[in-house]
């Protein structure tokens, strides 16, 4: 693990470097999470809501897509 040397500014804001942030996917405007553990600061990247989205997206094909939506349809027609 690489040691990097960081900069607080006058009011306690910690300045990371862009090496940092494009490794950990820290955007202007995104959030992190910190936590302490063990007297160390550990800063977490929270993904922002595109990212969730992206991740959470299923990809299917034609044919699952028919195959889902009869077996919707049967169902719904069992509890009518």
């Amino acid at each position: 693990m690489r040691e990097l040397i960081l900069r607080v500014g006058k009011k306690g804001e910690i300045y990371t470097t862009k090496e940092i942030r494009e490794k950990l996917g820290i955007r202007e405007g995104g959030r992190v999470i910190a936590y302490i553990r063990d007297n160390i600061l550990v800063i977490v990247p929270l993904p922002d809501i595109e990212e969730k989205i992206q991740r959470t997206v299923i990809k299917l094909t034609p044919e699952e897509v028919e195959r889902m939506s009869e077996e919707a349809q049967r169902e719904k027609s069992v509890y009518e």
